[in-house]
């Protein structure tokens, strides 16, 4: 099996991962079902999905919750990797930054519970509290991993500025950040740093939230509760002008008698050794779909065409 090692931690997981987040939060609710994610999550290692991505922000706390339940027995299957610095609190469960690091140690314990295990084979600083300095936030993280609590630490979405400070402080393992075929503000900084130092690169969103899989077509819309609803790159006008975008990586992926996501996914492996995506889904077939495209490799000519793709229209958030 093709693995791929997560910084100085000497982790080595499959190419690609799980994220977890679609199972319990951000969108369609109709579509979750815990009984099937559980499903998706028990045959993931078998197809090499050994990285399974989370955190307490997502559906609040159930879906650390559910992957417990889901691997308990089966902990040496997998590698864990979830988030502190970034909860639901409130009467509407809003997203509140928190990185304070008597927050962070006292979550990892919480983490560590709904887990069902001794240890978090990753433990990530979700966002930076910018009330918090990030050194002070990352030395608890430090303090985390030299107690044996977790095993590699990583950070998200972090500047080149943030990711050197802390590295300073204690080897960054892994970095995690949106990357896919469009969006890459992280290329000509934080992705070569992360190369040039030996620290993996979690790629969340591989696939656009799903457009790069060539799903929605001009006019699609969604529900009030999906968070695409109040995405500027997913509006009808951004959803249209997009479809160039789509239209090439469905070119290359009928060449190949594959599907877009495939090429999607593939094309994020070329980036690097360190690169490792992780696409979420609900739906058995659709893991199968995402583990299969580390076996697709693409000519030096697709991946140009891929690498010379425009700007979406409409920006992330």
């Amino acid at each position: 099996m093709q693995t791929r090692v997560l910084g100085s931690s000497g982790i080595t997981v499959g190419p690609i991962g799980l994220g977890c987040m679609g199972m319990s939060y951000a969108y369609d609710k109709a579509e979750q079902d815990d009984a099937r994610s559980t499903a998706v999550l028990q045959e993931a290692p078998s197809l090499g999905v050994t990285l399974i991505d989370t955190a307490p922000a997502y559906g609040v706390y159930r879906n650390e919750s559910l992957i417990g339940a889901a691997y308990e027995g089966r902990r040496d299957e997998v590698v864990l990797a979830t988030k502190c610095g970034l909860y639901p609190e409130g009467p509407d469960n809003a997203l509140i930054r928190d990185g304070r690091p008597e927050t962070i140690i006292a979550g990892c314990d919480d983490s560590l519970r709904r887990l069902r295990v001794d240890v978090i084979d990753v433990f990530q600083l979700h966002r930076v509290d910018e009330n918090v300095p990030v050194e002070e936030s990352w030395g608890a993280l430090a303090e985390l991993k030299a107690a044996g609590k977790v095993r590699a630490i990583g950070i998200s979405e972090a500047t080149i500025d943030q990711v050197r400070a802390v590295h300073a402080i204690s080897p960054i393992d892994v970095i995690q950040s949106e990357l896919s075929l469009w969006t890459r503000q992280w290329v000509n900084d934080v992705l070569p740093w992360s190369s040039e130092n030996g620290v993996a690169f979690l790629s969340y969103c591989p696939l656009g939230r799903g457009f790069l899989t060539g799903s929605m077509p001009v006019g699609t819309t969604f529900d009030k509760g999906d968070l695409r609803a109040r995405s500027p790159r997913f509006t009808v006008e951004a959803i249209e002008a997009n479809q160039a975008i789509v239209d090439v990586v469905r070119e290359i992926a009928e060449a190949h008698d594959a599907t877009s996501a495939q090429v999607a996914l593939a094309w994020l492996l070329t980036v690097g050794p360190n690169v490792i995506p992780i696409p979420g889904t609900k739906r058995p077939e659709r893991l199968r779909e995402n583990a299969a495209a580390a076996d697709l490799v693409l000519t030096a000519s697709e991946v140009q065409r891929l690498n010379d793709l425009p700007a979406p229209a409409g920006e992330r958030y």
